[in-house]
């Protein structure tokens, strides 16, 4: 038996692995900060074995209730992830499972890869409608991608969709590339209507070095990007530095930030309360955004989220806050659970890859309904 998270976004230290009843193991804290709640781990050598894993310093993570009702996540071919038995007593995590065959990933979430990253990259850029613009490198010197799809118009809306800001929350991308996928598909009536009205900047991946690392929060800097806003640099933050850089040249009439929240297990949207320019105008287009994705998707609802902020109280390091204040714009925040969903559960998969994309998928019907009152 053999315990290895050598790999893209793997994370895991192996204290002990002698026995499959009793494997024992940590996961590692990013890189230059204290978050951690991010493992992604394979086990080899254990078909037929009953393997009970035990994560050590779970309590100590980031967000402890995020183990709460939780189930991890396994695949045995890294395309299909399924849930199994798993368990916290305040301290350890315990993870039960016997594998059908020889070597299994467990996670988090189900990965999101740099390399599936690149494919829906290049798979976007079949589309004439799409232009690749690379905005500059982060500080492992990796690309940071950008998609332009359609082309500005004298009565245009500029629409930015940014996601991955924390590169553990792998359900933001996923959640991507069924929005994509929608938008880029000719045949679709809404998607039509929309490119009509609007040109759209998408990046899919905001921490690509946070993402490979295995972070849960952080870039290689140890920053947490959507606490950069206000003064990103280029040797802190260059990924916010340079989207920041690329929206004041655009402008901004919408921008969705998409996100995981470890202990919430419900879709929610967080919107700029607390930010005194925001006009009642606008925090009424974000309730008609809502609404109309509630009513097309079950998955999302409106009653469980993040408590208000008061007037004047709104942290203006984070995206959603910056951008509504600068460009006078409805932006939001697009929560998901690591979790499940409490109202609509999957008993199998929980909250999965495929529901991510169809709520992507979604998105567009809720922006067709308040794109001309942008």
């Amino acid at each position: 038996m053999h315990v290895t998270s050598t790999f893209d976004s793997g994370n895991i230290e192996v204290v002990s692995s002698d026995l499959e009843t009793d494997i024992q193991l940590k996961i590692q804290i990013d890189h230059a900060s204290e978050h951690f709640q991010w493992f992604h781990y394979r086990v080899c050598g254990v078909r037929g074995k009953a393997l009970t894993m035990r994560v050590l310093n779970a309590g100590e993570a980031s967000y402890p209730k995020g183990w709460e009702n939780y189930r991890a996540v396994a695949s045995y071919d890294r395309q299909r992830w399924f849930r199994v038995p798993t368990s916290f007593d305040g301290k350890v995590l315990k993870i039960e499972h016997t594998p059908t065959s020889d070597a299994v990933f467990y996670a988090y979430f189900a990965p999101y890869s740099l390399e599936r990253h690149a494919d829906l990259i290049a798979t976007s850029l079949r589309s004439p409608l799409v232009r690749h613009e690379l905005l500059g490198q982060t500080l492992d010197g990796r690309d940071l991608d950008l998609l332009k799809i359609g082309e500005p118009g004298k009565h245009k809306k500029t629409c930015w969709i940014i996601a991955r800001q924390h590169p553990g929350e792998s359900m933001a991308e996923w959640l991507m590339e069924g929005l994509l996928a929608r938008l880029l598909d000719d045949e679709d009536p809404v998607a039509r209507g929309l490119l009509r009205r609007a040109v759209f900047y998408v990046v899919p991946n905001m921490n690509p070095d946070g993402s490979y690392r295995g972070h849960l929060r952080t870039n290689a800097a140890g920053a947490n990007l959507n606490r950069e806003w206000l003064e990103p640099t280029m040797e802190r933050s260059p990924e916010v530095y340079l989207v920041r850089q690329r929206m004041r040249a655009t402008g901004v009439d919408f921008c969705l930030d998409v996100h995981g929240d470890e202990g919430l297990p419900y879709n929610f949207i967080a919107g700029p309360e607390g930010v005194t320019s925001v006009r009642p105008e606008t925090t009424a287009l974000q309730r008609t955004y809502e609404s109309t994705l509630m009513a097309v998707n079950p998955d999302f609802q409106m009653t469980h989220g993040y408590p208000a902020a008061a007037p004047g109280e709104a942290n203006m390091t984070m995206a959603t806050n910056y951008i509504a204040d600068a460009f006078d714009c409805l932006a939001m925040t697009l929560e998901q659970p690591f979790k499940d969903t409490a109202d609509t559960p999957h008993e199998e998969l929980g909250w999965s890859p495929e529901r991510c994309r169809k709520l992507g998928c979604s998105n567009l019907d809720a922006l067709a309904r308040v794109i001309d009152r942008l």
